[in-house]
């Protein structure tokens, strides 16, 4: 599903990652762990398509497709969503609005309107979410958990072939990931072509959401691949162990 080569990535001419690779086929769950400033975000944003991000050498590759140049809404419509770290919040735009919006952007047919509200609040009972969330601009006064839940809402309801969560577990209290990882597992369990990138500091997201693969993240490169003993083994021992 996704297949990146010898990516090199720079930031205002600093270069974060170097000679990355990396393959995700359908159905697998990847987790990279990696610490502070090693390029893990960067690199979901450079998966996304964020212009910020050069892209100095080679490729990254959906479904067989090389989407380097493509812009983020066309990502988008591949399947591709990014679950962003610090969600953003804005004025004016209401939630449902935003999410209906972006569900008609990527079909043929617009949405019919009973059918998406009601789709929405049964979700939405599901991760918790108040009702009064889906009439709110979006993400305006929500607390850090009614953003990343808001998030996985929209995994649910835009239904995407290939989720990244960045840092999904940050700032998020123990209640709140339990519901998060629980609603990503039902969708992965009906949706079972569907792969997930979780990039994360800590192993305690794994221990809901099993992964596939785990792997080690030093400056801006892939150093060690493992499974799940190997994310415990990081926690235990921090990054780059002998």
């Amino acid at each position: 599903m996704l297949e990146i080569k010898n990516l090199n990535v720079s930031v205002e001419n600093i270069k974060i990652l170097n000679n990355f690779n990396l393959q995700i086929k359908e159905g697998e769950i990847h987790a990279i762990m990696g610490p502070n400033g090693t390029g893990k975000s960067t690199l979901s944003n450079v998966i996304m398509g964020n212009s910020r991000y050069k892209i100095d050498k080679g490729e990254i590759k959906y479904n067989g497709v090389k989407i380097n140049n493509l812009s983020v809404d066309e990502r988008a419509r591949m399947g591709i969503f990014l679950s962003m770290q610090n969600p953003i919040s804005i004025e004016g735009v209401q939630n449902s609005d935003f999410i209906r919006t972006a569900i008609n952007a990527k079909e043929e047919e617009p949405v019919n309107l009973y059918e998406f509200m009601a789709d929405m609040m049964r979700e939405t009972e599901e991760l918790k979410i108040p009702e009064e969330m889906i009439y709110r601009s979006l993400n305006v006064g929500a607390s850090g958990g009614e953003r990343k839940k808001n998030e996985v809402l929209q995994i649910k309801m835009l239904k995407p072939s290939f989720i990244i969560l960045d840092e999904l577990d940050s700032g998020l209290d123990i209640d709140s990931l339990k519901i998060c990882c629980k609603n990503i597992k039902e969708y992965l369990k009906d949706h079972k072509d569907t792969s997930l990138l979780i990039i994360t500091h800590y192993p305690r997201i794994l221990e809901y959401i099993k992964p596939t693969f785990v792997h080690e993240m030093i400056d801006g490169t892939i150093v060690k691949t493992g499974g799940m003993s190997l994310a415990l083994d990081l926690e235990k021992h921090g990054y780059n162990s002998k």
